[in-house]
């Protein structure tokens, strides 16, 4: 006959060997996911500062949830550029499975200073987004997060495309939701540098823009056109190495057409204009690598 006490030890034993094997297991098998942000730029502002306090996620079969911030955070968004990302989210633990559309909650109120852009004659105006304390920045496109992944994703803040001065407003800014979503594990950028003869141009003296489509040899437009760039990124100039280089980072693998304008502070977000495009190149990104394409 087996013992009180030696069926109590093999009790324990049993237990915690199933104990030990969940924990293993929860920790295998934790789904989080991380947020980060990055920018393409804008012309004539310094700083682009966003304040956020949160981000809410909805699930495909449940009610919308929100990760709300301790503090309210401000970003400033021009800080973003290239591959220069701020994180929102850091491995967050939630539910495996899909998700409709994700939201970042702002504070962007009109004639308030909680949102802000400020400009190189040192004037600063306030950032609004209309409906923004209800609807905030939504991104329609749908993730899926698999049991036992660490998903991260990247969220390019297109301010090219989403810093609006509306007509009759002389307070603040409109701030658009254009806001691209990019899973950072399949990732790559485009790097290189564009020519002296170009970048010191008289024509360029205001600056010089990549702009970069989807798609090889795609004809070259502006923002408000049929075609509009699905990015940009600064030239800047390289003392170490006196060259003008340019990053347009976090691309998903494909194909893509890079042309140069030096007409981009006159490329409005929501209007067609007449910007001149130099030369075009093609360019193809693949998953977790960095592709040199220099415009010769």
């Amino acid at each position: 006959m087996v013992s009180f006490t030696k069926l109590i030890n093999a009790s324990l034993a049993i237990f915690l060997v199933v104990f030990i094997t969940a924990c293993n297991s929860s920790s295998d098998d934790s789904t989080t996911l991380s947020l980060d942000l990055t920018d393409a730029p804008v012309d004539g502002a310094t700083e682009v500062v966003v304040e956020f306090t949160g981000v809410e996620l909805k699930p495909s079969g449940g009610p919308a949830f929100s990760i709300d911030f301790d503090a309210a955070r401000q970003i400033d968004l021009l800080a973003l550029q290239g591959t220069n990302a701020a994180n929102l989210l850091d491995d967050v633990e939630v539910e495996a499975g899909s998700y409709q559309w994700m939201r970042l909650k702002v504070n962007a109120e009109a004639n308030t200073m909680d949102s802000f852009i400020s400009f190189e004659d040192g004037s600063s105006f306030s950032l609004t987004v209309p409906s923004g304390n209800e609807t905030g920045l939504k991104l329609v496109r749908g993730i899926t997060v698999t049991q036992g992944s660490h998903a991260s994703f990247v969220i390019d803040f297109d301010l090219r495309k989403s810093v609006v001065d509306p007509v009759g407003r002389v307070d603040d800014y409109f701030l658009k939701p254009a806001l691209r979503l990019i899973d950072n594990n399949e990732a790559g950028h485009i790097q290189g540098t564009v020519t002296n003869a170009i970048a010191e141009s008289e024509a360029c003296s205001n600056g010089v823009v990549v702009y970069t489509y989807e798609g090889l040899d795609i004809v070259a437009d502006d923002e408000g056109s049929q075609t509009p760039p699905l990015t940009s990124a600064n030239v800047e100039f390289n003392n170490a190495d006196s060259t003008y280089d340019y990053t347009v980072g976090y691309l998903s693998p494909a194909d893509y057409t890079l042309a140069i304008t030096c007409q981009a502070a006159d490329d409005l977000a929501e209007t067609d204009e007449d910007i001149e495009f130099i030369v075009s190149i093609n360019a193809t990104v693949i998953a977790d690598q960095t592709t040199t394409a220099n415009f010769e």
